[in-house]
């Protein structure tokens, strides 16, 4: 079994910055891809950053150029830097962890990020 905690959201005002951070715990031989995804009300789940492997990373197209991220395997632990965050931001964001290609996939319980303007 596998554990993925979250922190580090919180409230923010428009144009300032947010760190997250996700660990990953329990029987973990390795990680393939780690990834943050977030959910604003009434709005579908949708992929904010991934990193395979430890070293391809993948944005969303609406955070290109603001968010940043990046992983500790030696923690097996990822983080989100978010700058110039925009109120558009604001959501529920989830950890994701998988362990291999082929294999379910873990949850973290999600953070709130509120971005006021």
């Amino acid at each position: 079994q596998v554990q993925v905690v979250e922190s580090g959201g919180g409230l923010v005002q428009a144009g300032g910055s947010l760190r997250l951070s996700c660990a990953a715990s329990g029987s973990i031989r390795s990680i393939y891809a780690m990834g943050w995804y977030r959910q604003a009300p009434g709005k579908q789940r949708e992929l904010v950053a991934s990193i395979i492997s430890g070293v391809i990373t993948n944005y969303g197209d609406s955070v290109k150029g603001r968010f940043s991220i990046s992983r500790d395997n030696a923690k097996n632990t990822v983080y989100l830097q978010m700058n110039s965050l925009k109120p558009e931001d604001t959501a529920v964001y989830y950890c994701n962890v998988r362990l291999s290609p082929t294999r379910p996939d873990y949850w973290g319980q999600g953070t709130q990020v509120t971005v006021s303007s």
